[in-house]
């Protein structure tokens, strides 16, 4: 908020958008506007290879309430709850389930939840490092990815979290470039 507040003015975005599935870092960033309604927050799951091709890690979509590590939450599971195996590019979204906070985000509705294929994110964060010289990790790649989704005026501030550095990350870009 103060960050914000010196940078615009103003110390609420319209929207905080961050990728999730255990959640820490999105929780970092949504826990300072849960309170505010004014401000969208919104969830990218890993949709991996398409929500339906059997290959996704998009939790909301295809799992239901369960137990997983200890904690109720959402998680992808069979009729009799058995782990689902997730697929995502980025390993830190190939998770069969979203952390607690998450979840209740989810049920709530105070958080709308949308989903970033391996393709989508790729392209994303292809798109920034050749637009800011910026390389994200994967797993922020996928926030990035929804942006072409949303629509926005001019006077809207939109924080997108890049959790982390895209150098942990290279071998994949570089298969994905031929290299």
């Amino acid at each position: 908020r103060i960050q914000l507040k010196e940078k615009t003015g103003n110390e609420l975005p319209y929207y905080v958008i961050a990728c999730v599935e255990g959640g820490s870092n999105a929780a970092n960033d949504f826990y300072h506007f849960l309170n505010d309604e004014a401000v969208k927050l919104i969830a990218v799951e890993a949709a991996g290879l398409g929500i339906d091709s059997g290959m996704s890690a998009a939790t909301t979509q295809l799992g239901s309430v369960g137990i997983l590590h200890g904690s109720k939450s959402y998680v992808m599971q069979t009729a009799d709850g058995q782990v689902v195996e997730p697929h995502s590019i980025s390993a830190g979204l190939d998770y069969p389930g979203i952390g607690p906070m998450h979840a209740n985000l989810f049920a709530g509705k105070r958080a709308r939840f949308m989903s970033a294929t391996d393709e989508q994110s790729l392209q994303a964060a292809f798109e920034l490092a050749k637009m800011e010289g910026l390389i994200p990790a994967l797993e922020s790649a996928h926030a990035l990815a929804v942006l072409d989704k949303l629509t926005f005026k001019k006077s809207d501030i939109v924080v997108v979290n890049l959790s982390g550095r895209g150098d942990k990350d290279m071998d994949t870009y570089m298969k994905r470039l031929g290299g």
